[in-house]
């Protein structure tokens, strides 16, 4: 009887507080402590290595045949892994898969992709939206809301709880060689605001949505699947920039927050140490500095950046030890579950570390609906992925974004009445926008063997279609173009625009140029939104998201009115 009490105050020493950073809006009290009951009574139905099994996530492809495929069935079933990011490529292979799997596991899958530009970004058959440089242009983030609704929509109809976006990094480098397009821009303001906007878009449609790259990915020149990138600024830079979307959406509900594989000597002060398997970076500071509550995840552990440099496994441990609550794309899970349990027995990591991460990730499951998984149907999934409402929402999207940075001679909009020449730079496809010229205007079009055969003082839409069919390359215009254009310019009235990034931008002189556009993107979607923008079907109002130099500033952009409105 005496030794109740102290039973009692240990229990109540030991009780681990369910901590996480997602719950739906709306949910009540009675439904919060539902919640935290179903996560207490399961996770002690776990046993030791199926709560182990929860920290892993592992990829699957369906495009590198059966043997793949089979191992991953051997992980699911023997590792009780708790979730899997799909990869690419096969949506209906893919969710029936996913049903297989989740029938097999006794506690449903997350399941993740990084949907950044929609499920497209993986599911070749889907449609394609906008970059996240193309949102950042976009004024009224209500549209970036919208887009990431749809986005959602995408997911749940794939059976993905976890979309790992929005990426926040503040691309402060024109070269950077992995964000770029990926970013909102380079104004912080900018890129919490529509950070926030594609946040909020997934999570009140219940998919979880993960910010990304921690401590900031923006200011690198090394691609992190490749290399281990240094980030060499001070930590006041640090907090103002890298850190700071982060630090201003961390209250704000969102799921997950992303580490990168960076070494960031000002916040690491262990040669070489990457942020991703940093207790510093990931306890120290995002833990315990900057409180957050939600769930953390590793950046994917067969980039090279870490890859080359840990061996697998060994890798998933060290990740798990700094404060990692998920290891992601992990390469040997065996390895890593029996090494975290090595470190445990050793009393080197303290079961309670364990405890705090699982109940995370159940509590995530349970307010994600994965208490109650229902197998999702495969039947016209790729109707459902890419229909008229996908386009209809990118062209609008596009139309937002687009940016006129200058019209000193005041051609916008274009005039039905007048004839156009059209000159198509560059070696991506134009005819999309050529012919939707067509529908509104005579618009003659010329190849760059014809322009003698312009009259002087003639109007020339010169478009520079530049390939951007993956984000990850930086955009640069040819010193052919460029002299092109430099060349029209002098005899005539010429209209530049850029289906691409502003960064085309960065070295070219454009003081004799009177008109000068960016679209942002080259593909049906945003030619079609530019070519109907141009002759007035809608407002114009993008802005430059980021900085391209000293005479094109962030922000830089002027309104057009549609012709209703003039």
């Amino acid at each position: 009887m005496t030794n109740r009490p102290i039973i009692l105050l240990l229990n109540i020493l030991f009780c681990i507080t369910i901590n996480a950073q997602f719950i739906p809006k709306n949910i009540k009290s009675i439904e919060k402590k539902e919640a935290e009951a179903w996560v207490n009574k399961t996770y002690n139905n776990l046993s030791q290595d199926e709560k182990l099994g929860q920290l892993f996530i592992v990829a699957l492809y369906t495009n590198k045949g059966e043997d793949f495929i089979s191992n991953i069935r051997k992980i699911v079933e023997n590792d009780k892994i708790g979730g899997l990011i799909l990869m690419q490529d096969d949506a209906t292979r893919e969710i029936n898969l996913v049903n297989e799997f989740q029938a097999k596991s006794k506690i449903p899958l997350m399941i993740g992709m990084d949907a950044e530009w929609g499920v497209y970004q993986r599911i070749a058959k889907a449609h394609k939206f906008p970059w996240a440089i193309t949102l950042g242009a976009v004024q009224d983030k209500k549209i970036v809301y919208e887009m990431a609704q749809k986005i959602a929509e995408d997911c749940k109809r794939m059976g993905i709880n976890w979309d790992f976006a929005p990426v926040v990094d503040v691309n402060t480098n024109p070269n950077n060689p992995i964000i770029g397009n990926r970013s909102f821009g380079s104004n912080v303001q900018n890129v919490v605001a529509s950070g926030l906007a594609y946040a909020n878009g997934l999570q009140d449609a219940n998919i979880l949505a993960a910010i990304k790259h921690f401590p900031g990915h923006g200011d690198t020149d090394k691609d992190s699947h490749l290399d281990l990138p240094v980030v060499n600024h001070k930590l006041e830079r640090l907090n103002n920039i890298e850190i700071a979307p982060f630090k201003a959406l961390m209250d704000k509900g969102i799921g997950g927050v992303m580490v990168a594989h960076l070494y960031v000597p000002a916040l690491e002060k262990g040669k070489g140490i990457p942020a991703s398997v940093s207790k510093n970076i990931i306890t120290g500071l995002l833990k315990e500095k900057l409180g957050y509550k939600g769930l953390i995840i590793t950046d994917a552990l067969n980039m090279a950046a870490v890859a080359s440099k840990y061996k697998a496994g060994e890798l998933d441990a060290m990740a798990f030890r700094a404060g990692n609550d998920i290891m992601l794309f992990s390469q040997d899970v065996a390895t890593g579950k029996r090494l975290i349990q090595q470190a445990i027995d050793k009393g080197e990591i303290p079961q309670s570390r364990l405890e705090e991460s699982v109940k995370k990730i159940l509590l995530t499951k349970y307010y994600l609906g994965l208490n109650k998984y229902t197998p999702i149907k495969p039947e016209n999934i790729d109707e459902d992925l890419n229909n008229s409402s996908h386009k209809l929402l990118a062209q609008k999207v596009y139309e937002n974004a687009l940016t006129v940075l200058k019209d000193d001679k005041k051609t916008l909009p274009l005039s039905c009445k007048k004839t156009y020449y059209y000159l198509p730079l560059e070696e991506a496809p134009y005819e999309v926008f050529y012919n939707q010229m067509l529908l509104n205007n005579t618009v003659i079009l010329k190849k760059t063997s014809e322009l003698q055969s312009i009259p002087e003082n003639s109007t020339i839409i010169i478009g520079l279609h530049k390939d951007n069919s993956t984000a990850y390359k930086p955009y640069k215009i040819s010193e052919n173009s460029k002299n092109i254009i430099q060349q029209l310019s002098k005899k005539n009235q010429v209209i530049l625009t850029v289906f691409g990034s502003p960064y085309a931008l960065k070295d070219m002189e454009i003081k004799e140029i009177p008109t000068v556009i960016v679209a942002y993107e080259n593909n049906e979607d945003s030619m079609t939104a530019t070519a109907k923008s141009l002759f007035g079907k809608s407002k114009i109002s993008g802005r430059l998201p980021v900085v391209v130099n000293e005479n094109l500033p962030y922000g830089m952009g002027i309104d057009v009115k549609p012709i209703n409105e003039k």
